[in-house]
């Protein structure tokens, strides 16, 4: 909102058009009281103050014409003239009043116009105009104490206009920088504030997904404990019924094997979920990427070409329950950066003491720019509402923890290779800290376009 010339500023901001026409008024009053005292000066002299007037009233119009909208549409040119036709018109009223005193106080009143910092040349425009309105008076025979006291009082008052016009320029420019930095501040609170809530929700559904597996868990201890002695007793049963022999033959066998997958993967849902640190253990890498497997079957499975290449490996010694989510996310961006299906090489091998996982595949690749975010906690490229930016970061952290390395291959529509470096046995300082959970913090490594 615009305030009108009455109004008073409703902001704590300049507002341009009300200082404008403030100063506009302010000038034009101090103009019309010093004629006013110029003519009482003259009183009795009617030619004189005939064409004082005149010259008066051409000058004052031509600077309203000018000045109008002067701070929006304010050009070096329109400035220098407006000054130097008030100058010259300074001139024409000393000579035409045979240099009254009234006349002097025109001179500080140009001089509080004068903006060094919009125009670099109006100091030596002030200067030259000075001297010309001094010798004017001087060669026109006044007395050489007025205009040396009128000239010192206009430099005086253009140096006091200059230090406060820097002062406000150098508050405007603090302004602006702290307004900058609260700007970046809130924004950065925004993003704290959205990755605290993604974070709690993070946090929720893992006690929900833990919940879920506890409740079916139970009912299904109960349904292995029958179908087994189902089993048992139809086996016992002799002679069986021919109508039941398929039953105990294939029926029941398959039905309890597929009870034994159902608890496997409510276990490893319930330890993935849970997330709990545990103590430092001996782990078998293959068996923790099983796990992995049987859980990613819908995500990853159903829609992928999963190729496994496991190798003997020695026991580790480490958090098995981390590892088995190190391949869960490996694997679930491996899938994610081929939406239109592909494959996933996932194989292990032993190097020196280090223990290599690599996870292949063939999707879309990523930038450098991409690759040098990569590790970075809530970075991700998918759109809003489908990624959390936090599964190859809580990846590092993890293989930091166990003082490992992962190292990534990739490059715009050739796929990406992730190789994680597991020592055998983590180093004694690492084992008696009891493996700390380790920062997020993104390594050098290059990162990929469909990080989660």
């Amino acid at each position: 909102m615009t305030p009108t010339p009455s109004a008073e500023p409703i902001d704590n901001e300049i507002d341009a058009d009300w200082v404008n026409s403030r100063l506009k008024r302010f000038t034009l009053l101090a103009c019309l009281l010093i004629h006013g005292l110029l003519v009482s000066s003259l009183w009795g002299q009617w030619g004189t103050i005939l064409m004082v007037t005149a010259g008066f009233a051409a000058v004052t119009t031509a600077n309203q014409v000018l000045a109008r909208n002067f701070f929006s549409r304010h050009t070096r040119v329109v400035e220098a003239g407006r000054f130097t036709m008030n100058m010259l018109a300074t001139v024409f009223y000393g000579m035409a009043s045979d240099w009254a005193l009234p006349v002097w106080l025109y001179l500080p009143l140009n001089a509080l116009w004068v903006d060094y910092f919009a125009d670099s040349g109006a100091r030596l425009r002030l200067g030259l105009l000075l001297v010309l309105v001094a010798g004017a008076a001087l060669w026109d025979g006044c007395p050489p104490l007025l205009p040396a006291c009128f000239v010192l009082l206009s430099v005086l008052t253009y140096l006091i206009s200059e230090g406060r016009v820097f002062l406000t320029h150098h508050a405007l420019r603090g302004l602006a920088h702290q307004h900058e930095k609260l700007a970046q501040a809130h924004a950065q609170l925004e993003v704290a504030h959205r990755r605290a809530r993604e974070q709690e929700r993070l946090s929720s559904l893992g006690m929900l997904a833990a919940g879920v597996a506890h409740e079916i868990n139970n009912p299904m201890s109960y349904v292995k404990s029958n179908v087994n002695a189902l089993l048992m007793d139809l086996r016992a049963l002799q002679p069986l019924p021919p109508e039941l022999r398929e039953y105990v033959d294939d029926v029941l066998p398959a039905t309890a094997d597929g009870i034994r997958r159902v608890v496997a993967i409510v276990a490893d849902l319930r330890r993935f979920a849970r997330g709990d640190p545990g103590a430092l253990e001996e782990y078998d890498l293959n068996e923790e990427i099983a796990v992995a497997l049987r859980i990613t079957r819908t995500q990853v499975q159903s829609r992928c070409e999963v190729e496994v290449t496991l190798a003997d490996l020695p026991r580790l010694l480490g958090r098995p329950g981390q590892l088995a989510q190190v391949v869960v996310n490996l694997l679930m961006n491996a899938a994610q950066a081929m939406p239109d299906g592909g494959r996933i090489q996932l194989s292990t091998r032993m190097e020196a003491d280090e223990a290599v996982l690599c996870v292949r595949d063939t999707g879309i690749g990523m930038t450098p720019e991409v690759q040098a975010r990569l590790f970075q906690p809530f970075f991700t490229t998918k759109p809003a509402g489908e990624g959390t930016g936090m599964g190859l970061a809580v990846v590092h952290g993890i293989i930091t923890s166990h003082q490992g390395h992962i190292h990534v291959e990739s490059a715009p529509r050739n796929g990406t290779c992730f190789t994680v470096r597991l020592p055998r046995v983590p180093p004694l300082g690492l084992r008696l800290a009891d493996l700390s959970d380790g920062p997020l913090t993104p390594p050098s490594t290059k990162p990929r376009p469909d990080a989660a």
